[in-house]
C-alpha cells in the first residue's frame, strides 16, 4: 500500500499576518483514489491545496510528489509537474471556443500560425472520452455551467496529469449533471488517477470517496476510510462537538401557544442553491436554521430577502403570497436582513456610523427624499444608546469599530426600519465572547417585543440557546424540524448525519 502513495503533505505551516492558516497539517494521497478534503469554513482546506499547488509559499513542512521533494513555485509549475486543479469557479474564457479553451496556452501549430483544424479535431477526441459530443467551435459561454464545468476537467486531465483536484466542483450542478461527473471520476480513478475532492455536501463524499481527511482550525484531524467512517462522525469531527458533551445549554424557554404566522415558505427553490424548502416563521419567535456549510442555511434566508430568486414554490406574508424579486421588496414588506459577511455586504468602512445607520431608511425612501441631518444624528444616536456601541459619537468610520460594534450598527441599521421579521446570519461570527453575548441577548430581547426572527449560526449551542423551533439543513434540503423540547446536540448532529448514530 505504501508504494501506491503518490502524494504526502508532512507538517505544513502557514501563515498570514496575524492568522495561523495551517498548523502542521498534513494529507497522503494514493493512485487510484477519490480523496475527500473535510472541514468547515476556516479549517485550512483551500490553503492547503494553494500551498500544493504553487499559489501560496507554506513555511515550512514537505511535499512529497511520485517519490521526489518538490515545491512547486507557480500554478503553472504545479501543472507541468502533473498536479491539475478545477476551481468551483471556472477560470477559463468563455468569449474564446471550447476548441480554444481546452488548449489555451499549448495549441497545435503549423509553422508560427495556430493549426486550429488539429486543435478542434484534437478537443472532439478529449471531450468524447467523457462522453461529451458538442460543438467545439462555439464559444464556451453558449453551455451550460455544467458543460464548462466538465471541459475544465477535461482539459486538466489531458494536460497530462496525475492528480487531479476538484474544489466544489457540483456546487452549481443539478442531480444529473453530479452523476455524470461522479462518472467520469469513477473512471478517472480507475486508469490510476488521484483525486482530491472539495465538497460540503455530505451525501456526495459518501457515494464518491474512498478516503477522507477532515481538518479544523488548521490542523489535522484524522484520515479516515470512508466504508469505516460513519456520517455523524464525520460531522462531530469537523465542528469539533462530540455527542458525549451534551453540557446543559442556557436557554430561555419560550411559551406554545399558537401566535399569528407570519411568513410561510412553501417548496421553495433556488437553482443550484436550495429545493423544496419549507418554514413557517410565527410573530415574536426565533426560527433558528443549523446545519453545516453549504447545507442551504445563508441560501434559503437570502431568498426570504429577495437576494436569491425563487424559482418554484410560494412565499406568503402574513397570508398573502409576494413574489421577492429583490431585497427592495423585501424591504417594503418590513423584512430586514443582517448578512453573514458583514465586511463584504453589510458596512461601508469608510462612511460613518450616522451614515451605515441610515442606508436602509434612505433607500427606502428614494435618493430624492433625503433624511435631514438633525433627524439622522437623532436616529444615530438614538440606536448608539440603546444598542450599546461603543463609540465617542455618530461621526467615527465604522471601518474604525470592533467586529462587535460593527454588527451592532448593521444591527441598528435595520431596526430603525422598524421591521417586522428581521433575518440575522451569522451575527456573532469573528466577535468577542462578551459581544457574542450581548447580541444574543438582544436577539431575546427583540423577540420579547414581538419581532419575528430567524437566526443562523453554526454554533449548535447558540442556534439552541435563542430558537424555540430549529429547521435542520443538509445538501440544500430541510432535512428536519426540532421543537424547543427536543433540542440537543446530539439530536441535531445526528439529524444532518442524515439520521444516523453513533
Amino acid at each position: 500500500m505504501q508504494d501506491n502513495i503518490i502524494l504526502t503533505m508532512q507538517d505544513i505551516e502557514m501563515s498570514f499576518p496575524g492568522v495561523r492558516a495551517l498548523k502542521q497539517a498534513s494529507l497522503t494521497l494514493r493512485r487510484g483514489e477519490v480523496h475527500a478534503l473535510m472541514g468547515e469554513n476556516g479549517a485550512g482546506k483551500s490553503t492547503m491545496v494553494k500551498c500544493l499547488t504553487g499559489v501560496y509559499h507554506k513555511d515550512s513542512g514537505e511535499i512529497i510528489y511520485d517519490g521526489k521533494k518538490i515545491e512547486p513555485t507557480t500554478p503553472q509549475a504545479a501543472v507541468e509537474m502533473g498536479i491539475s486543479t478545477v476551481y468551483q469557479e471556472i477560470n477559463l474564457c468563455p468569449n474564446l471556443t471550447v476548441a480554444e479553451n481546452m488548449f489555451i496556452g499549448r495549441q497545435p501549430l503549423r509553422g508560427k500560425l495556430v493549426d486550429w483544424k488539429t486543435m478542434n479535431r484534437r478537443s472532439v477526441e478529449v471531450l468524447r472520452r467523457f462522453n461529451i459530443n458538442i460543438d467545439v467551435t462555439r464559444p464556451l459561454s453558449t453551455y451550460s455551467v455544467a458543460i464548462q464545468q466538465l471541459v475544465s476537467i477535461a482539459r486538466a486531465v489531458d494536460v497530462d496529469a496525475k492528480i487531479l483536484i476538484l474544489d466544489e466542483p457540483t456546487s452549481s450542478l443539478d442531480e444529473q449533471e453530479v452523476d455524470k461527473l461522479f462518472e467520469i471520476m469513477r473512471r478517472l480513478r480507475s486508469e490510476g488517477m488521484a483525486i482530491v475532492f472539495i465538497t460540503h455536501f455530505l451525501d456526495q463524499v459518501y457515494e464518491i470517496s474512498d478516503r477522507i481527511t477532515v481538518l479544523r482550525n488548521g490542523e489535522l484531524i484524522g484520515e479516515y476510510e470512508v466504508k469505516n467512517f460513519p456520517k455523524i462522525d464525520l460531522v462531530t469531527k469537523m465542528i469539533g462537538k462530540e455527542l458525549s458533551d451534551l453540557s446543559a445549554i442556557s436557554r430561555v424557554e419560550k411559551s406554545e401557544d399558537e401566535k399569528q404566522i407570519i411568513v410561510e415558505a412553501e417548496d421553495i427553490c433556488v437553482a443550484g442553491k436550495i429545493s423544496d424548502v419549507n418554514m413557517q416563521l410565527r410573530t415574536g419567535e426565533v426560527l433558528g436554521f443549523a446545519g453545516l456549510l453549504g447545507s442551504g442555511r445563508t441560501e434559503s434566508a437570502e431568498t426570504l430577502f429577495g437576494v436569491q430568486k425563487a424559482h418554484c414554490g410560494t412565499i406568503k406574508i402574513k397570508n398573502k403570497q409576494v413574489n421577492l424579486r429583490s431585497p427592495a421588496d423585501a424591504i417594503k414588506n418590513n423584512i430586514a436582513f443582517c448578512p453573514e459577511d458583514r465586511k463584504r455586504d453589510g458596512i461601508i468602512a469608510e462612511l460613518s456610523i450616522r451614515e451605515n445607520i441610515v442606508l436602509a431608511i434612505q433607500a427606502r425612501q428614494g435618493l430624492l427624499k433625503k433624511m435631514p441631518l438633525k433627524q439622522q444624528q437623532e436616529l444615530a444616536d438614538k440606536y448608539i444608546k440603546l444598542l450599546g456601541i461603543a463609540t465617542p459619537d455618530a461621526e467615527k468610520k465604522i471601518g474604525e469599530l470592533s467586529g462587535g460594534n460593527q454588527q451592532k450598527v448593521i444591527l441598528a441599521r435595520w431596526l430603525a426600519t422598524e421591521p417586522e421579521v428581521l433575518i440575522l446570519d451569522e451575527p456573532t461570527r469573528g466577535i468577542d465572547v462578551g459581544a457574542k453575548a450581548e447580541i444574543q441577548k438582544l436577539t431575546l430581547s427583540l423577540c420579547e417585543k414581538g419581532l419575528s426572527l430567524v437566526f443562523i449560526s453554526s454554533e449548535i449551542d447558540e442556534v439552541m440557546r435563542v430558537s424555540n423551533r430549529i429547521v435542520v439543513m443538509r445538501d440544500r434540503r430541510k432535512v428536519g424540524e426540532l421543537k424547543s423540547e427536543d433540542f440537543s446536540q446530539g439530536r441535531i448532529l445526528s439529524t444532518i448525519a442524515g439520521g444516523e448514530s453513533k
